[in-house]
């Protein structure tokens, strides 16, 4: 018997063949060939090796919507995934407008509200969610630190050791200023939520080496006020799909603080999935609306080291 297709949409996913591999690896289980579409800036990029890449606008451009849907429609698209946080939004749109896609992301107007950092800090504080101290400019502490409002990976971050610096920072209004924790563990939990609001998997793992804001060495541990503190930011923002919530451990307070939520696969959840945890089982089976069920006995300990690895392209003729 001839195995059925899916053709999956990445928004942004240039750097994620291994997620790439691990949904093709979840289709073959259950009798389906998964096809990957790649809607990017540029087509010299790494998902080419296992994938399709499809040349497209800027997520701020005002035709962006319209040029996703004429992919999707080229394409035969079955699943949107977004990977980066300006497509979180775009993908949120397209679940939408695209009722016989399937786009595993939370509502537009949460992930409008979330993608703003000092808008989120307002939200977490405003549920009674732990989180840094943050500060307007004038009543700062210092040490500080200052992140940029909108964007990811760690660019653009600031450590502040004395006031007369933070007030020279250049537009300040872009900027979120919370108390610097010296002394911390970090942490990612990556967690599914199907689209009814059902908690599945909660996965933390500790953040031992980062290059450019993802993890580069990460392992998986079971901590029971991060997988409490999870499900509770889940809940107060009805979260949907894959999602990765950042949170410290400051060592000197003993104390959790949750950081982000990005509602989105991370780069760092290949490590979540090894060690059990059926994300992309969960993703395949229900755009194909098999039940899912919840797992909890994923590998405590599962370790993940990255390394690099090469894409080559030749200039054409």
């Amino acid at each position: 018997m001839k195995n059925q297709q899916l053709t999956v949409l990445f928004l942004g996913g240039a750097r994620r063949v291994s997620l790439a591999e691990l949904l093709k690896r979840s289709g073959q289980r259950i009798g389906y060939n998964i096809n990957i579409v790649s809607y990017e800036l540029s087509d010299e990029v790494p998902i080419s090796l296992v994938g399709t890449v499809v040349k497209g606008l800027k997520w701020n451009d005002p035709d962006v919507i319209d040029d996703i849907a004429r992919v999707v429609e080229e394409y035969d698209i079955d699943i949107i995934l977004p990977f980066v946080n300006g497509a979180i939004e775009i993908a949120s749109i397209c679940r939408d407008r695209m009722p016989d896609v399937f786009v595993p992301v939370t509502d537009f107007e949460m992930a409008s509200a979330l993608f703003d950092k000092a808008e989120a800090a307002k939200a977490f504080k405003a549920a009674s969610l732990p989180i840094p101290r943050t500060y307007s400019v004038l009543s700062a502490q210092i040490p500080a630190i200052a992140k940029p409002r909108k964007g990811g990976s760690s660019r653009g971050i600031h450590i502040f050791r004395n006031m007369e610096d933070l007030m020279h920072l250049q537009d300040l209004g872009s900027y979120i200023v919370q108390e610097y924790i010296e002394h911390c563990r970090e942490y990612t939990v990556d967690c599914y939520i199907d689209m009814k609001g059902e908690i599945l998997v909660t996965v933390p793992r500790e953040r031992l080496e980062i290059m450019g804001g993802e993890s580069t060495r990460t392992k998986t541990c079971h901590i029971d006020i991060l997988e409490k503190l999870s499900r509770e930011v889940i809940e107060k923002f009805s979260l949907r799909g894959p999602v990765n919530l950042q949170f410290l451990h400051d060592l000197d307070a003993d104390r959790y603080l949750l950081m982000e939520v990005n509602p989105r696969l991370g780069g760092g959840v290949i490590c979540s999935i090894y060690a059990g945890a059926p994300i992309t089982d969960y993703i395949i089976a229900e755009a194909l609306g098999v039940e899912l069920k919840p797992c909890d006995d994923w590998a405590s300990g599962t370790l993940m080291a990255r390394y690099s690895k090469e894409a080559i392209f030749y200039e054409r003729d």
